[in-house]
């Protein structure tokens, strides 16, 4: 299977949890009503989940005027890549991280937190941005976001359909609700999750690479990986974990066991393939 039927074919699964949390909300009524706001969803996540995602974050546009130097790293690293210069925005938050978003490389954006402007150097912070550059010129970008916002629906839909099993009374299963129904709202956002992780976590190798070649710097955004990592784990990021995926390191990430369900890979791999294509370049 191809990566982009492999995609698809996860998106598909998150639309199918959609649908079953409906059928169990309200059997065929809630199953209509959840189709319709799957599509919905769908179209939204297309035209305007960049949006959707960047308000989670009060994320607001940089001009160049505020940012030059910043503007000139990203212009000077889309031009490597073949792409129009993405839009900068700021996240006002003290956790160092970063995220690329938009439909397509024509309605791109690339987020970084005023943690970490703080918190690299500029080496480091280029090799940052050429990785969020190598999201858009990879096209991974719209996937994330739509798998984003469709999360956040699951998410959503799974707490009121807990609420509704355990406090709205008993009903009949075949009409929704009842055991059935809070079981399907309490593994809903589980495996939302673990589709999204199986989205993101190949993308982001890939991005790893790219933004290396891009650069011409690998130790730098190895560099870059290793310190958000650590500092992550100090200042965790305020905002909704459904987007976690899109982020550069994982904003909540808390290490040991739930590791394991990370939607990045894990970082020392992600570090040692950099140091291993710096070798290489310098051989």
């Amino acid at each position: 299977m191809t990566s982009q039927l492999k995609t698809l074919f996860l998106l598909a699964l998150l639309t199918g949890l959609m649908l079953l949390l409906g059928q169990a909300a309200g059997g065929k009524t809630g199953l209509v009503i959840a189709l319709v706001l799957a599509l919905v969803m769908n179209f939204v996540s297309y035209w305007y989940s960049d949006k959707i995602v960047l308000s989670m974050y009060s994320a607001r546009e940089l001009g160049p005027a505020d940012a030059p130097w910043l503007h000139a790293i990203v212009a000077e690293l889309a031009q490597a890549g073949g792409i129009p210069k993405p839009r900068i925005c700021v996240i006002p938050q003290a956790a160092p991280n970063a995220f690329a978003t938009g439909r397509n490389p024509e309605n791109a954006v690339v987020a970084v937190t005023e943690g970490i402007m703080r918190a690299l150097s500029p080496e480091e912070l280029r090799g940052v941005l050429a990785h969020e550059v190598a999201h858009i010129a990879n096209r991974d970008i719209l996937i994330q976001s739509v798998a984003a916002v469709l999360g956040a629906a699951i998410m959503s839909i799974a707490h009121m359909l807990q609420w509704g099993a355990m406090f709205g009374g008993r009903r009949d299963d075949r009409e929704g609700g009842g055991l059935s129904a809070l079981a399907l709202a309490l593994i809903a956002p589980l495996a939302a999750m673990l589709i999204q992780m199986a989205i993101s976590r190949s993308r982001e190798y890939l991005a790893d690479e790219t933004g290396a070649r891009l650069s011409g710097r690998p130790l730098d955004l190895a560099s870059a990986l290793a310190r958000l990592d650590a500092a992550s784990r100090q200042i965790p990021l305020e905002g909704n974990p459904v987007a976690e995926n899109m982020f550069i390191v994982n904003p909540f990430s808390a290490g040991g066991f739930s590791s394991l369900f990370s939607t990045h890979p894990p970082m020392a791999e992600r570090i040692e393939r950099l140091r291993a294509l710096a070798r290489r370049q310098g051989a």
